[in-house]
């Protein structure tokens, strides 16, 4: 079975800034990306994406007719029923919205002359802060899914101090002098990951491939580490996709970040107005400031975006890609894409010193910046030029 993965124009922007570099159903939400769930459930055995023109270097697109699917679908039960019955001449709908299909490259995503089939309740990620809302339900999901039938690796260290039945080890993992709390959810080590001395982690909490959490740090629920990352400090109900860096002490709540981030020492996220009042993030799509309707709410950052020690993020801040944030007092909550600076000025971090540090960076994970990442940057730094308004007034 294949699957495509297809973005409407709103989906795609709706997750900005985490969807300039990668299609909606590449994110990273429970243990597993959305697209990596529907493998799970159902005998997949390739994906395709029909994304934005300039990822398609990077995210193949399909070759023939096949099923498509909303790419910001979570997969349930009923939807998995839906899809193994569903014939060629019918597609699949929700409140009028098309989800699935079968469908030529390249042909329109429309319903046409198909025959609708109505689905029940779905879930779907519209927004980025979506994802660390929905992370608790869906790591206690993918932990069911990815460990039925299966058996831990045993924990040999006579100092961690085990709470809880859910814990799960991949080959490889290695938890020392530790405490792990699983009563109110699992917690998913996976392989060749690393819990050091002194961590205390309470679940549903999930950390991937080759993943270490450092000396002291302290993670609490519906926090997911991605393959690669290095986490130290404290750190509550955030997402990390993966090859980042928050090493040090600091707080990171409510949040998500992308990959290749690196966050300075001691870099702070305020996640709580000090009025309790619900927080305003930048919506993309609209180029405004949105009401999310949450309480909590901390920092959204894109791929390849930094910060220098002592930053401080203030409450509900949305960073782009590839910018590097530096200096005292809150910069401000929405940060264009290849901005650098902080409170006090922000001016353009050029491409091809962008690309210097990439690559620097990369050579650290053993990863090589391509030319199609190339290509994919610097169509990004060119949609993203009117962002920046400080070169339109030059």
């Amino acid at each position: 079975m294949h699957i495509c993965f297809i973005d409407t124009e709103d989906s795609w922007k709706r997750m900005l800034p985490l969807s300039y570099t990668r299609p909606v159903s590449d994110v990273r939400v429970g243990i597993k990306k959305i697209h990596e769930k529907w493998g799970l459930l159902l005998p997949v055995k390739s994906f395709s994406f029909r994304s934005q023109k300039y990822l398609i270097d990077l995210f193949p697109s399909p070759k023939e007719k096949t099923l498509t699917l909303l790419g910001n679908v979570l997969p349930n039960e009923t939807i998995i029923k839906a899809i193994e019955n569903l014939k060629e001449d019918a597609c699949l709908s929700y409140e009028g919205q098309l989800i699935a299909g079968y469908f030529e490259p390249h042909k329109p995503f429309e319903v046409g002359n198909r025959t609708i089939i109505e689905l029940g309740k779905i879930e779907q990620v519209h927004y980025p802060w979506d994802l660390f809302q929905m992370n608790s339900t869906e790591l206690e999901r993918d932990f069911v899914r990815v460990t039925q039938g299966r058996k831990s690796q045993p924990i040999h260290d006579l100092h961690t101090k085990i709470y809880g039945t859910q814990i799960f080890l991949e080959e490889g993992a290695k938890v020392k002098a530790a405490i792990l709390n699983a009563e109110n959810g699992p917690i998913y080590i996976g392989k060749n990951a690393e819990i050091q001395e002194g961590a205390l982690i309470r679940g549903p909490f999930a950390m991937c491939e080759h993943a270490t959490v450092n000396m002291g740090a302290k993670i609490k629920n519906a926090t997911t580490i991605g393959p690669y990352t290095k986490i130290g400090g404290e750190v509550s109900n955030s997402i990390i996709f993966g090859y980042a860096n928050k090493g040090h002490d600091g707080f990171l709540g409510n949040s998500v970040i992308g990959e290749w981030c690196n966050l300075g020492a001691n870099t702070n996220v305020s996640n709580l107005k000090n009025n309790y009042t619900n927080i305003k993030m930048w919506d993309f799509e609209s180029n405004k400031f949105k009401e999310t309707g949450f309480q909590f709410c901390g920092l959204i950052m894109g791929d390849h975006s930094k910060s220098g020690i002592n930053t401080m993020f203030n409450t509900g801040t949305s960073v782009g890609v590839a910018a590097n944030i530096y200096g005292d007092g809150f910069p401000p909550t929405y940060i264009p894409s290849f901005a650098w600076g902080g409170s006090t000025r922000l001016k353009t971090y050029q491409l091809e010193k962008s690309f210097e540090t990439f690559q620097l960076v990369m050579q650290r994970r053993n990863k090589t910046l391509s030319e199609a990442h190339k290509e994919m940057f610097s169509s990004i730094f060119d949609n993203t030029s009117k962002d920046r308004n400080w070169e339109n007034n030059k």
